[in-house]
């Protein structure tokens, strides 16, 4: 039965292809994602899979029921996109300015749509249910994830298991390991305000910049003099904006984007209730 439905999966791996660039050339933002949430509903119903839509907001949640009683386990993939200018020089490439599918999800997606296909085909086979987890809004967390579980997604669900294109993993091999896979992710914005002035004249103003700057590099100390050198953290400053003139001196504000290892998490929460 596996080889049979490794040999369907082959066989199909042209549609993947296909709605893999078709999701690529046309990508949507979190919450945004109307014409995506279209494409996958309009394909898991060609397969007879039952749908509900709305999940959470924007969230999918297919089920293939199975003719044998057993289990049920959730495959999950994610599908909206990121606000960044693709310049790679493909056929496909995105036909939406400033918006593409840089983190993968446009693969997830189409994986998943045929996993549907094939075990649609064989649901008398399927000893158990499966559900097919197609979460919105990933890039913003948390994003459609926590709305979707509150919604009840995974109610009567036993396992789920999910999986992200990696580009560093060989092509054709699966990487896997016990426990957490990801690091666990926070996002964080810091406004600094200064007291503008002319450039010609940075003594009368206060160069909230030049503060800035300061701040970006003494955050990377957080890491490297309170972390345990043995666990994994990182803090990476993605935006930073300021003022509108070159000649002028202005208040600004940026941003970070900060990724932490699980047991870093748990520690966090700890110190967090205790400020509490």
């Amino acid at each position: 039965m596996d080889n049979q439905w490794h040999e369907e999966l082959e066989g199909i791996y042209d549609d993947m292809v296909e709605w893999r660039r078709h999701l690529h050339r046309h990508p949507e933002l979190s919450f945004h994602e109307t014409e995506t949430i279209r494409f996958i509903v309009d394909k898991l119903e060609q397969f007879g899979v039952e749908v509900k839509t709305g999940v959470g907001g924007g969230g999918i949640v297919g089920t293939i029921r199975g003719g044998k009683p057993g289990k049920t386990i959730a495959l999950r993939a994610d599908f909206d996109a990121l606000p960044i200018q693709e310049e790679a020089d493909v056929p496909y490439i995105s036909s939406v300015p400033g918006v593409m599918h840089a983190c993968g999800h446009d693969g997830h997606t189409a994986t998943l749509l045929g996993v549907a296909k094939v075990l649609s085909r064989h649901r008398d086979e399927l000893a158990g249910n499966v559900v097919l987890l197609h979460q919105h809004a990933e890039e913003c967390p948390p994003g459609g994830a926590q709305a979707m579980i509150k919604d009840g997604c995974l109610e009567g669900v036993d396992a789920v298991f999910g999986a992200h294109l990696w580009s560093k993993v060989p092509y054709g091999t699966i990487g896997y390991r016990k426990g957490y896979f990801m690091a666990a992710a926070d996002s964080i914005t810091i406004k600094i305000q200064g007291c503008g002035g002319h450039g010609s004249a940075p003594h009368q103003s206060i160069d909230s910049v030049v503060i800035a700057s300061q701040v970006v590099n003494q955050l990377q100390m957080l890491v490297s003099r309170e972390v345990d050198p043995q666990k994994a953290a990182v803090i990476s400053i993605g935006k930073f904006h300021a003022g509108t003139a070159a000649n002028a001196i202005a208040d600004r504000r940026f941003g970070a984007s900060r990724r932490n290892g699980a047991d870093i998490r748990r520690e966090r929460q700890k110190f967090d209730r205790a400020g509490d």
